[in-house]
């Protein structure tokens, strides 16, 4: 093997190419970005860069002489046009370039608002890359009136900072509740009760009929009727896995680039690791969209190129930062049919049982109820909704 091409200069792609060094590989490495600056972090774009506490060069994963002396060769603000499997080759413009393998760390695409509902309008942002915050930067001004179209995390993230900056926020939600998908009604509570102590305007099943204005953003009418004059607007309706190239190379794709446990397509000598990819979890597949996945995912992938035979198992975990609350999450929670809460002063936990099984926990400034957790989860162990509920019990002794 004499040339690794990895597509995707992101969190999965840098951890895959420092891996693969560290591991002994001597051979080429090329990595390709369409951004124009070096792998960067992506979580802290909407918290600490978008508040200003952040510089550019601290958001950087390493500096660009790390990849002189690793012998990396990176290619940034660059797009792959072409890849074809059969001659083992990818196009970047006019240039052809040939690979041994080939690594999609793709990673995913922001949903935006359609253009018959005024997406194009000046002034309607989403918040997924480093020139998506820095173009919104200069919107976040005291007094102006953003809206914020979605109650996921990153809609929920976005509003805490303008908050912070003090603007007013408006945050429109078409389901039921903020974080129904991805949370149980407690935790949207939770962080609902938050936003409204610091004075953000949540409106839950309502959606945005259509934005207004003649070149930009002006007006916003909702579908319970309502029309808000706003300054600016945050679309934060979901992602979704950038596969385009992959499906040009022909590979299978099933809620994006389908891999197996070791990382590889259905195409030889092509892989995918990251938010691009899904793999098998427990009796199905699964896709993360979390930068632990990246990382870890990225790596055991770096170790089988080079003749390893090892099966990711994730472990999954998230996290999210909103006003003075860290929110920590471990395991995953769907099939949830009961959750219990364990409040101990100002931080609070809550609990995802199916039946005697634990399945995940949010914990809200509550690093050891999230530590715990995520231990026993790993470990496949239980406690009963008793003990959790019991604040007296010291929760390391669940260990």
């Amino acid at each position: 093997m004499r040339h690794v091409v990895v597509v995707g200069a992101g969190q999965a792609g840098f951890s895959f190419v420092s891996r693969l060094r560290n591991l002994g590989f001597d051979g080429l490495i090329t990595l390709v970005g369409g951004e124009p600056v070096p792998p960067y972090q992506r979580p802290p774009l909407s918290k600490k860069y978008l508040l200003g506490e952040m510089s550019l060069e601290r958001l950087y994963l390493r500096p660009l002489k790390f990849y002189e002396e690793q012998n990396i060769n990176l290619r940034l603000g660059e797009d792959v046009t072409a890849v074809n499997a059969l001659k083992k080759i990818i196009n970047i413009g006019e240039e052809i370039i040939s690979y041994d393998e080939l690594v999609f760390t793709t990673g995913s695409n922001p949903r935006y608002l359609p253009a018959e509902l005024g997406g194009e309008l000046g002034g309607v942002y989403v918040i997924r890359n480093l020139s998506d915050v820095d173009n919104i930067v200069k919107e976040f001004k005291i007094d102006k009136h953003v809206l914020i179209i979605g109650g996921g995390y990153i809609g929920l993230e976005a509003a805490s900072v303008a908050a912070k900056l003090g603007l007013q926020v408006t945050l429109v939600e078409m389901a039921e509740r903020i974080l129904q998908r991805v949370a149980s009604k407690e935790t949207s509570d939770y962080f609902r009760n938050l936003h409204k102590s610091h004075g953000v305007d949540i409106r839950e099943k309502i959606g945005v009929r259509k934005l207004i204005g003649s070149e930009r953003v002006e007006m916003i009418e909702l579908t319970d009727g309502t029309n808000l004059k706003v300054d600016f607007v945050i679309v934060g309706v979901g992602i979704t896995p950038s596969t385009e190239l992959a499906e040009m190379a022909g590979c299978d794709i099933d809620n994006g680039i389908k891999t197996d446990a070791l990382g590889r397509t259905s195409v030889n000598s092509i892989w995918a690791a990251g938010d691009c990819s899904s793999f098998p979890y427990k009796a199905g597949r699964i896709r993360l969209e979390s930068v632990p996945n990246a990382i870890d995912q990225s790596e055991i992938l770096a170790e089988n190129i080079i003749g390893g035979n090892v099966e990711y198992v994730a472990k999954p975990w998230f996290w999210s930062d909103q006003f003075d609350v860290k929110l920590q999450i471990a395991g995953l929670n769907t099939g949830f049919d009961d959750v219990v809460t364990r409040k101990t002063g100002s931080s609070v936990s809550f609990w995802y049982y199916n039946g005697p099984n634990l399945l995940a926990v949010d914990a809200m400034n509550d690093p050891r109820a999230y530590m715990i957790g995520k231990r026993l989860i790993e470990a496949g162990r239980s406690p009963t909704k008793s003990l959790i509920k019991d604040t007296s019990l010291d929760l390391k002794s669940l260990l």
